[in-house]
């Protein structure tokens, strides 16, 4: 695990400012975009609510012109006056003379022969009867409306225009490519360890470009093989937008091989070679090696972007979150939320534990622990370290800081493992992670009390009480500003606070906040130094969250989408076929699972594990009697634990990307635990959660019932 800071320093001459600058634009519009699509359904069905109250009928009737009735009324009526009344005198009845009844054909004038004879009387009646409504509903339609009504009726095919948004795929695919770009430009993919000499750049340049390479390779073969198949052609355009923004990112790379940036001498080894290159190149190298050496098959990596790509709205909302993190960095919310905390003089240990239980919350809404430590990890840390927490424990408590909340509801990972396996519930897995997590919340108080050394006091609560309270007043405007923000979404698009609403509600919510933040005067000293690092105005702030949020975007979009072609290799390789199909005893049977679960976790994100697991280990679990809800328990912890996990460690390498310069650790503290306690307490804790969820329940099953 690397204690260093990844590197941003660019060669003479080149200027990524405004390569950044301009992803930050299109990355801006691209979220807000996807927050008008985002609750576009809503807002339509409530629109069509509201013309139904001012014209009744508006949902049925008025949303679209009438149609003109085909029929031609006056020339059905004039064909209709030739026919007799129809109250004329009956037929007479069969006499000997006429047995067949009716007119004697005989009789003088002979039989009838004028046109009106030739109709079928009654149902032209009819047809007359059918024009005249058809007529009487269309004009009485027409007569309604009213300009007025044509502006609402318009603004209603917008936002239902909106709401049938068909490009989800492609504004996925653009995030994920435009913040690529601005990742390779600034040098800020997420690795092991940063590029600190020379040498060492151009091996990070040369893997990143090898990766780029495969994938560009792979877009144009499958584009090739959809443009030449007979099969109903379904977006072509996904693999020409690949290959253009792949071929980008190699240029990049390419001009980074001839322009590096200066680096001060120094020695390097094969250790650190290996961990410069960022974790998505070895995901892609490995993938596009084996698509096109062990299968033939070079247009297979493309086919697994293509899955990637199937659940846009989840991977889209990743990017609105992250957003809604660095919006909130641009607050003085947690700066003034902390103020509460502070007068109880709370030992920085347990202040770290209180930290990680209050963030449980937001990781539920975010959906997975990395998203929340992306989003709101810089101001973990830097609140910790304000409130005296050594550098060490504050970079534990950040990387662990959303591990707590990922099976409290509503968490989006948990949902898809409902969705995707028929055996658990939502309700069920829920319900049994409010115990996991009393658990872990548990074993970390324990493990803070043992890291404090039994030294626990705090301020009286008749000093310290008082001084909360009047803490809590700067809090308020915050708190009316977004009670306003829930309370219009409620009664304007019926929308609440839920899983699938909180990335398009979120970033609305602290939008507001950011202005009433930076378009009113500073009140103390750190607000007045926060001003001047960051400037005023709401414009400078949103450009500056969403500059921020560009580079994390398309760092984790980029680990994301690697990891799929992962798990593509690992499912048509048919890896899990080495694992015997029956295990023996339970507790065996468990320990190859956690094993293989932490190795999982360690190297994919949670939605691509989650979409791998379901496929392929959970049916191993099923089929060797693990109960579905304590497996999928299991799962999620075992995730965690190998998100802290050595080498990779992904939570921790998202904590550095995001706190800066402020990770690098100093040298002087002795002692093998006392230099590594930022990476093994999270594991210890992380792994007796694990140890206790796998085999305390195997005693009595079903869990979940």
């Amino acid at each position: 695990m690397s204690d260093e800071s990844p590197s941003t320093t660019s060669p003479e001459g080149e200027a990524p400012g405004g390569v950044t600058r301009a992803a930050a634009v299109v990355i801006l519009v691209g979220l807000a975009v996807s927050l008008a699509v985002g609750i576009a359904p809503n807002a339509s069905s409530r629109i069509v609510d509201l013309g139904q109250r001012i014209w009744p009928g508006y949902a049925a009737e008025l949303r679209v012109d009438p149609t003109r009735p085909t029929c031609d009324l006056q020339a059905l009526k004039k064909r209709l006056s030739a026919c007799p009344a129809k109250d004329a005198a009956p037929a007479p009845a069969p006499s000997p003379s006429n047995p067949f009844g009716g007119k004697d054909p005989f009789a003088s004038g002979g039989p009838a022969t004028a046109p009106a004879a030739q109709e079928n009387c009654p149902a032209l009646r009819s047809l007359v009867r059918d024009c005249e409504q058809e007529t009487t509903q269309y004009e009485a339609a027409s007569a309604r409306i009213t300009p007025n009504l044509r502006r609402f009726r318009a603004v209603d095919q917008l936002v239902g225009g909106l709401a049938r948004f068909p490009w989800w795929r492609d504004l996925l695919s653009v995030l994920l490519l435009v913040g690529g770009l601005a990742t390779t430009f600034t040098r800020m993919h997420i690795a092991l360890r940063s590029a600190r000499t020379l040498l060492e750049d151009r091996v990070t340049q040369s893997a990143q470009l090898a990766a780029h390479l495969f994938l560009f390779a792979s877009s144009v073969a499958d584009w090739h093989v959809q443009a030449t198949s007979t099969a109903r052609l379904e977006d072509l355009e996904l693999p020409i937008l690949w290959a253009v923004g792949f071929a980008a990112l190699a240029l990049v790379n390419l001009w980074h091989l001839l322009r590096p940036p200066r680096f001060e001498r120094g020695d390097t080894n094969l250790g650190r070679l290996l961990m410069v290159i960022p974790l998505y190149a070895y995901m892609a190298v490995i993938a596009g090696l084996y698509f096109l050496l062990a299968e033939a098959h070079p247009s297979g990596q493309a086919i697994y972007l293509h899955k990637f790509v199937q659940h846009p709205t989840v991977y889209v909302g990743i990017g609105l979150y992250i957003w809604a993190g660095m919006l909130l960095a641009e607050t003085w919310v947690a700066h003034r939320a902390f103020r509460v905390i502070r007068p109880w003089n709370l030992p920085p240990p347990l202040f770290a534990w209180l930290v990680v239980v209050i963030s449980a919350v937001p990781t539920a809404y975010s959906g997975a622990s990395g998203i929340f430590v992306i989003a709101a990890g810089a101001v973990i840390f830097e609140q910790l370290r304000e409130a005296g927490a050594s550098k060490r424990l504050a970079l534990a408590t950040t990387a662990m800081s959303g591990s707590l909340g990922v099976v409290l509801r509503p968490c989006l990972v948990v949902v898809l493992i409902a969705v995707l396996n028929k055996q658990v519930t939502t309700d069920q897995l829920f319900a049994q992670g409010h115990k996991v997590f009393l658990l872990t919340a548990a074993l970390y108080l324990g493990a803070m009390l043992i890291y404090s050394r039994g030294r626990i006091s705090f301020a009286p609560p008749h000093e310290a009480a008082p001084k909360s309270l009047r803490a809590l007043g700067p809090l308020v405007p915050y708190l009316l500003i977004g009670a306003v923000i829930l309370v219009f979404y409620r009664f304007a698009f019926d929308t609440g606070l839920n899983e699938r609403t909180a990335p398009y509600v979120l970033p609305v919510l602290l939008v507001p906040l950011v202005a009433w933040d930076r378009l009113r005067p500073p009140t103390d000293a750190t607000e007045q130094a926060f001003v001047a690092s960051h400037g005023r105005g709401l414009f400078t702030a949103l450009v500056e969250a969403t500059e921020t949020c560009s580079h994390h975007v398309g760092a984790l979009l980029m680990v994301m989408a690697g990891s799929v072609g992962l798990g593509g290799v690992v499912e048509r390789a048919d890896l899990m076929r080495l694992v015997p199909a029956s295990l023996g005893s339970l507790p065996v049977t468990m320990t190859v699972l956690v094993v293989i679960l932490i190795l999982v976790g360690m190297t994919m994100d949670a939605m691509g594990a989650v979409i791998l697991v379901s496929v392929t280990i959970a049916q191993i679990a099923y089929k060797n009697g693990v109960n579905p809800v304590h497996f999928w328990m299991t799962v999620l912890v075992a995730f965690e634990l190998g998100y802290l996990t050595l080498p990779v460690a992904l939570n921790h390498l998202l904590a550095r990307q995001v706190i800066g310069a402020g990770a690098e650790l100093d040298d002087d503290v002795e002692g093998f635990w006392a230099r590594t306690e930022h990476q093994w307490l999270p594991m210890a804790v992380m792994g007796a959660a694990l140890l206790l969820v796998a085999y305390v329940p195997l005693a009595w099953y079903p869990l979940g019932s």
